[in-house]
């Protein structure tokens, strides 16, 4: 599975798989298996118990439209609305174990969104969605148009998850914590600040280590004595800090 490097809002690059097509036109059919039973319901509501259909006929074609567009409406915007709602997510989605997200690591926006939205006209609708097809198979990460136009990709949240690949950390119930200031950081914080660590101590690069160590130590506004407690063995502190004060720990 092919991956994209996203470059946090920290500066540090994580690495996330990039959802395949097979999983986001899945998530499509799934999305549009409740639009049809919204509009199956909806219609059968309107035109069986309120009667709609005796109404209609008395009214010329425009207004029958408007009617017809009024009560689907919910289902032409449902990708914005709930993908802005759910993070960039959809139920068909968020089934699926995909999200939207910006590539170049910040929050993706309503614009975002917006625009994505408004590419599907081409992307879906035109040519029953071949060319969002095309896009997706020839793109470098599996771009359809409305994703290059607005600066996101779909990820892949499916991963083989074990602790290590956690913000969860092994810690005695005898532990005594070092910092309480830890409890500032956030679950994203501390995910990066392992996931770097990790990469970074099974390569030795102890460039990465120090620069790790001193951004922790910049954010908390520590200022910790080399010789009693490396920088290898702070973060390491600092990430059972945070397990222990947050209730994180196995």
């Amino acid at each position: 599975m092919s991956q994209i490097a996203i470059n946090t809002s920290q500066n540090v690059n994580i690495n996330f798989n990039i959802a395949s097509v097979g999983d986001r036109i899945l998530a499509f059919f799934i999305d549009l298996a409740i639009k049809i039973a919204y509009v199956i319901v909806t219609l059968y509501i309107f035109f069986e118990f309120l009667g709609l259909g005796l109404i209609m006929n008395g009214l010329d074609q425009w207004s029958q439209m408007a009617i017809y567009i009024a009560i689907t409406f919910p289902i032409h915007i449902y990708t914005l609305v709930l993908e802005s709602m759910m993070e960039g997510q959809t139920p068909g989605k968020k089934a699926m174990k995909i999200r939207v997200v910006k590539i170049d690591g910040y929050q993706a926006s309503f614009g975002d969104y917006l625009i994505r939205w408004i590419f599907r006209l081409i992307d879906i609708l035109m040519m029953s969605g071949i060319i969002g097809l095309i896009s997706m198979i020839v793109s470098k990460n599996n771009q359809r148009l409305g994703d290059i136009a607005s600066g996101t990709s779909v990820i892949s949240l499916k991963n083989n998850i074990n602790i290590s690949h956690t913000i969860l950390e092994n810690i005695h119930e005898d532990y005594i914590p070092t910092f309480p200031q830890v409890i500032a950081l956030s679950d994203n914080d501390m995910r990066i600040i392992k996931d770097n660590y990790l990469k970074a101590l099974r390569v030795d690069d102890r460039q990465v280590i120090r620069k790790l160590s001193d951004k922790i130590k910049s954010i908390l506004k520590l200022d910790i004595d080399p010789t009693k407690l490396t920088e290898r063995q702070f973060i390491g502190v600092v990430i059972k800090d945070y397990n222990y004060y947050t209730g994180k720990d196995n």
